[in-house]
């Protein structure tokens, strides 16, 4: 299969997490480019962040169209993790290549864990009162995330907003693609000397066959229960990530 039909495709299972999920894009489209397109993991997550970063603005427009996004929440957290997410992406190059991918094995996997051990939700759509500290010590923490293992941090925002903060689902998902533009937006910022060197002609068709994912992924959130769809991903990203320590430890 080609590398252009392989990041099409790579592309559109990507976006469709993102916009039905308000996450997950980067923690699939990270092994994605390592394992179907031989990107090293540094060019793998510096090319994630910026396929992420564009994918997630559309969906953000669509789902704030929707009435989806809470945007205070959502800047708070964007707030206490742009430094968090600068200083680990200028650290991000320092590491060692099996380092890095056992790191996000093991983030990926604790993500899945997390999301299948909650269930709580919420009905009120986000009417209970925001916790300041609690929000903004997440947000900090996924923010480090993002810049360290280019992950836009959605598949842990989505269940910190609603398990900690009690959002219901669509306005978890919908906030949260607030929170990953501008997390990896920062991270970006930081990474200067690995964009030279990437394959734009491959990450070029995968931002826009993930783009088209994205809208699909908003269509389908809204017709499928978010238990649903957050324990179907959850099992998918246990396999990614037990197939991503296996490489590394091997």
């Amino acid at each position: 299969m080609s590398a252009l039909l392989l990041a099409l495709v790579a592309g559109g299972v990507v976006g469709l997490a993102l916009g039905a999920l308000g996450g997950g894009g980067s923690v699939l489209a990270v092994p994605a480019l390592i394992y179907l397109l031989g990107f090293t993991p540094a060019a793998a997550t510096t090319a994630s962040l910026i396929i992420v970063t564009v994918t997630s603005l559309t969906a953000l427009y669509a789902h704030s169209r929707a009435g989806n996004v809470r945007w205070k929440t959502g800047a708070l957290f964007a707030a206490a993790g742009l430094v968090p997410a600068a200083v680990a992406g200028a650290a991000a190059n320092r590491l060692p290549q099996p380092v890095m991918t056992a790191a996000f094995a093991a983030v990926a996997a604790f993500a899945a864990v997390e999301m299948l051990r909650s269930r709580r939700s919420s009905t009120d759509g986000g009417s209970q009162p925001v916790r300041p500290a609690e929000a903004a010590g997440t947000g900090a923490g996924l923010g480090a995330l993002t810049g360290l293992l280019g992950v836009g941090g959605g598949f842990l925002a989505v269940p910190a907003l609603v398990a900690v903060l009690a959002f219901e689902m669509q306005a978890a998902i919908g906030t949260s693609l607030l929170v990953i533009s501008t997390n990896s937006l920062a991270s970006l910022a930081t990474r200067g000397a690995t964009l030279a060197g990437l394959e734009w002609a491959v990450i070029a068709p995968f931002t826009g066959a993930a783009i088209l994912g994205a809208w699909d992924g908003r269509k389908v959130a809204s017709r499928i229960s978010g238990t649903l769809l957050q324990r179907t991903f959850a099992v998918v990203l246990l396999a990614v990530a037990a197939f991503m320590l296996i490489d590394a430890v091997t």
